[in-house]
């Protein structure tokens, strides 16, 4: 089943950048990565999927309900974090989570406790008194304290430290092992490369690719490094499927597609006292993307 599902989805704000003609799907139970640099049209897929804005045309169902038309209905099921939270200054934390969870006509009390434990949040403190950290953290707790079935998150780790960061992929992991799907926007690409099941590549409005994690990494390049023991000639490693190589001292480093047995085979024939074979991380996987399309 799926519980987003955008059919040609496009927002034209006139000269300035919307989204056009946006198709994904988002399974049951999965975390879905939305990567692309700020501007690239992440947020306005969010604000048109949580009907905050409507489409210009095309639509979007979650849940299996179109979001203009279900909207209210939708939202009771949907926690949402913004990449920018704004609160009412003058209000402690707690009144503000207690107001938050008079919508949702349930007793959310030992929920925001459970989490304000988890992300060391003082209940206590008026908003004022925060730091930007402290405000995300308020944004998160308001965001998963109805216990929602879908979390949609806009750049949700930025203002947190380190530490935070892991406690909250940590919440976020343990809410989707209940089975609850996350649909994860960010441009931070370590985030989704830990998190995410797929992921969809955004620029300037429009979906680029949309891949499994996995798959994204093995139809890439393997970054190799070999420390070798005798010389070898320089066009030795100059074979189909090699890139941007490298020759320092008895150091060769490279970048490699294709059939690994081929570049094996070219290695196995030379003494060497070392070698690493790595995967490349989603930055460079991303910027490959982006400079294929360019």
């Amino acid at each position: 089943m799926n519980v987003i599902e955008t059919n040609n989805l496009t927002k034209n704000y006139g000269k300035s950048r919307g989204i056009v003609d946006v198709n994904f799907t988002v399974e049951k139970g999965e975390i879905f990565g939305f990567i692309g640099p700020n501007g690239a049209g992440k947020s306005t897929t969010i604000r048109t999927l949580l009907s905050l804005i409507y489409p210009t045309s095309g639509s979007a169902k979650i849940f299996g309900k179109d979001v203009v038309e279900h909207g209210p209905e939708i939202k009771k099921e949907i926690g949402y974090l913004p990449s920018e939270v704004f609160y009412y200054d003058n209000m402690k934390v707690i009144d503000l989570l207690k107001y938050s969870a008079s919508f949702y006509k349930k007793d959310c009390t030992n929920r925001i406790n459970y989490l304000a434990e988890v992300m060391n949040l003082d209940l206590n403190k008026k908003i004022h008194d925060l730091s930007f950290g402290n405000k995300k953290k308020v944004g998160i707790v308001q965001g998963l304290l109805h216990e929602p079935k879908l979390i949609i998150l806009d750049e949700p780790t930025s203002g947190l430290d380190p530490l935070m960061q892991q406690k909250f992929f940590d919440l976020l992991e343990e809410e989707n092992k209940k089975g609850v799907t996350i649909f994860f926007s960010s441009h931070i690409l370590s985030e989704v490369q830990r998190l995410c099941d797929r992921v969809a590549i955004i620029k300037e409005g429009e979906i680029i690719k949309l891949e499994k994690i996995s798959t994204l990494k093995e139809n890439n390049y393997k970054k190799f490094k070999i420390e070798i023991t005798s010389k070898v000639d320089e066009d030795y490693f100059n074979i189909e499927g090699v890139n941007k190589l490298e020759s320092k001292g008895n150091r060769i480093s490279f970048m490699f597609k294709g059939d690994v047995n081929r570049v094996m085979g070219k290695i196995s024939s030379i003494n060497i006292s070392n070698i690493w074979i790595e995967e490349p991380d989603l930055e460079e996987i991303f910027i490959n993307y982006y400079s294929k399309e360019e």
